[in-house]
């Protein structure tokens, strides 16, 4: 009988298959020092799906039956450690950014790829208010693997732990309090929220031609990717951003020994160079759509 207390084993073929399906599926390298991580992760879903092996539960998972049960799969594997403002310097440099375009018709268009549960976007979004005012100026794009992540991001409550690196002026401004069975908690204000759509999207699909982007943000997400994969994506990230655009990664990343066509300018911050048309055929100032996305 299988209950909360029961245990199960990893064997060593079946961790490969399960290793294997995760790259297919999602990119992650999951390399043999991630295999307690597996174990521990999956093993929840195991005991609430009542499967007696890692065996029986990859069978199902590959089964047209299984498809959501798949995406869970990922959900659980995935890492997703955030918090607001991380990195901080890349906000104080956005903002710069941002200055520029006071005067521009053309809407800021920011992407925010591997957004896990919201920090990263609203982060992003409360700069561009600091920067443009209260009207933003800017759309925001929030993409996850994980729907598990993106459920929680489009409420925008965070529990007070959450919320402790956030400057007290900033928290004051953009965030409301929580009362009576609500206390505790945080939301992010509506003007912040409604700068920000979300939705689930997997990084090593193709991207949508309309993908166009003045800014993308993809911070520490690569490192869970081999290199062949880094390569493809950096090559399909500066084609989704408009001339001159800019790409923020993380600060344990770095496109040093990739080919790629950015312009160093600081630490985990490129600048795509100057081209005509990019190579997927789009010239600059055509929009990305956003068709089936959930809204923040």
């Amino acid at each position: 009988m299988i209950n909360e207390f029961t245990q199960y084993e990893l064997k060593d073929h079946e961790f490969e298959k399960i290793r294997r399906l995760v790259y297919e599926q999602s990119g992650i390298n999951l390399h043999e020092g991630k295999r307690e991580l597996v174990k521990a992760r999956l093993s929840k879903r195991l005991r609430e799906g009542n499967f007696k092996s890692f065996s029986e539960y990859y069978k199902y998972v590959t089964t047209r039956e299984g498809t959501e049960e798949l995406i869970q799969m990922i959900d659980s594997i995935s890492t997703n450690l955030t918090y607001f403002f991380r990195e901080s310097t890349h906000f104080d440099r956005l903002q710069v950014i941002a200055g520029r375009w006071i005067n521009k018709k053309d809407s800021l268009r920011i992407w925010s790829a591997g957004c896990s549960t919201g920090e990263e976007p609203y982060s992003i979004a409360i700069s561009i208010s600091e920067a443009l005012g209260p009207s933003g100026g800017a759309s925001i794009l929030a993409t996850d693997i994980s729907t598990r992540v993106l459920k929680q991001a489009i409420t925008g409550i965070y529990p007070e732990e959450k919320i402790t690196r956030i400057p007290k002026h900033l928290l004051k401004k953009y965030f409301q309090y929580g009362t009576g069975k609500a206390a505790g908690y945080f939301r992010v204000k509506k003007e912040i929220r409604d700068m920000v759509q979300f939705r689930r999207f997997n990084l090593i699909e193709p991207f949508p031609q309309d993908f166009r982007f003045h800014i993308i943000f993809c911070r520490n997400v690569m490192i869970y990717f081999d290199k062949n994969t880094q390569i493809e994506l950096i090559k399909k990230f500066h084609d989704a951003l408009e001339e001159e655009g800019y790409l923020f990664i993380g600060h344990s990343e770095s496109l040093s020994g990739l080919e790629h066509g950015f312009q160093y300018l600081e630490p985990s911050v490129y600048r795509r160079r100057n081209e005509a048309v990019n190579a997927s055929g789009l010239k600059k100032g055509e929009a990305y759509g956003l068709q089936h996305s959930y809204r923040g």
